[in-house]
């Protein structure tokens, strides 16, 4: 049978690990490395689906708990599935929650059978057994769903992240035999902190399972670069090379050019809409702060060569009044900019992919940005 979302590798970069390819997914296909705006509750938020493809968005996240919860997942299912419900052509990817059973400890408890923890908004019991999450993300209708897996905070003791390796490898087997849905692709996501060993032995037995593409997990829960740095190292290229490969959580430009080092095609993060709803903008040459009063009669856009709606039609000066005046504007303009910034990234490194440059584009990248 063949495979709902199907990998193309199109060129590799001579001089390190970097590569592009096509997603092609049911909702059309994505171009990588490519980076996916976070739509947690079926929404970018403050962005409109026409505003978020002129940023050069092609594929998003949506969140598997928060829908969950409301409206519910067999309601999206009844108004003809997330595509249709957020009015969003493209491909989108849910989550399984396994980060909100991370972010959510104090509450949550946690056996082999699956996660418990209350609401966050009503303080109902929810049950997110493996087969509760991929049961959910089939009736939210995603092009790509997620394993429920054990995402352990950092630090950790070996031993404890060689468990959750464990349990992660366990709950994937059952999240497989419950997917059914045709027209969906189910990843993998591989756990083991910065442990060699736990990282290969979890990826070699994800890889028996036979997922249509494989996911970096357990590497935005508290570690910093190096450590970042350190997991991709030791995973990537355990993966295979004809499977999709995405790394959760990560939106740091320094971070995705170091993932793209590595062999990763796929990111999410909801720090551009995060920064950009408090008035942080990331240019080429590092964060700009709205705020900051030197912008009161500054009439430069955010980034000179931006080609954002912020940056062609407004002022520093203009922006930094909708945020004093504390006019929604603002947060939505600094949000488009954000997301075109990183859209605009990963363009430049498929094409240096392609002109086998990659590794001169990530030294001038991070030169700009500056330490």
């Amino acid at each position: 049978m063949p495979r709902p979302v199907r990998f193309e590798l199109t060129a590799q970069d001579p001089s390190s690990l970097a590569r592009c390819g096509v997603l092609h997914t049911p909702h059309g296909s994505l171009e990588t490395p490519a980076f996916m705006p976070v739509g947690t509750q079926a929404t970018v938020k403050g962005v409109l689906p026409d505003q978020l493809r002129a940023t050069g968005s092609r594929m998003i996240l949506a969140n598997t708990y928060h829908l969950a919860l409301r409206p519910g997942d067999e309601e999206v299912a009844a108004m003809g599935g997330l595509h249709r419900f957020m009015d969003w052509d493209g491909p989108i990817l849910t989550d399984s929650g396994g980060f909100q059973v991370f972010s959510l400890a104090a509450r949550a408890k946690i056996t082999e059978a699956g996660a418990s923890f209350r609401s966050h908004l009503d303080g109902r019991l929810l049950e997110l057994t493996p087969e509760r999450a991929v049961s959910i993300q089939q009736n939210l209708g995603a092009d790509v769903a997620m394993c429920l897996d054990v995402c352990p905070a950092l630090p950790a003791e070996k031993s404890t992240i060689a468990l959750a390796v464990d349990r992660t490898v366990r709950w994937a087997a059952r999240c497989k035999e419950a997917h059914t849905r045709a027209d969906q692709a189910l990843f993998g996501i591989v756990q083991g902190g910065s442990h060699a060993d736990l990282r290969q032995g979890c990826a070699e037995a994800l890889i028996g399972l036979d997922f249509d593409g494989y996911a970096v997990g357990g590497v935005s829960v508290g570690e910093g670069r190096d450590q970042v740095r350190l997991a991709l190292e030791v995973t990537t290229h355990r993966l295979p090379e004809d499977r999709p490969r995405y790394l959760m959580g990560v939106g740091r430009p320094q971070d995705i050019l170091d993932a793209i080092a590595t062999g990763v095609d796929m990111f999410d993060c909801v720090m551009p809409t995060r920064n950009g709803r408090n008035a942080t903008c990331q240019t080429s040459f590092g964060p700009v702060k709205l705020r900051n009063a030197g912008h009161r009669r500054d009439p430069r856009p955010i980034e000179e060569g931006c080609d954002c709606l912020a940056c062609r039609r407004f002022s520093r000066s203009y922006l930094r009044h909708l945020f004093i005046s504390g006019e929604m504007l603002g947060p939505i303009l600094a949000s488009i900019h954000n997301l075109t910034y990183l859209q605009r990234l990963t363009r430049l490194a498929r094409e240096a992919i392609r002109a086998g440059r990659f590794v001169q584009l990530r030294a001038e990248v991070l030169e700009a940005l500056g330490p």
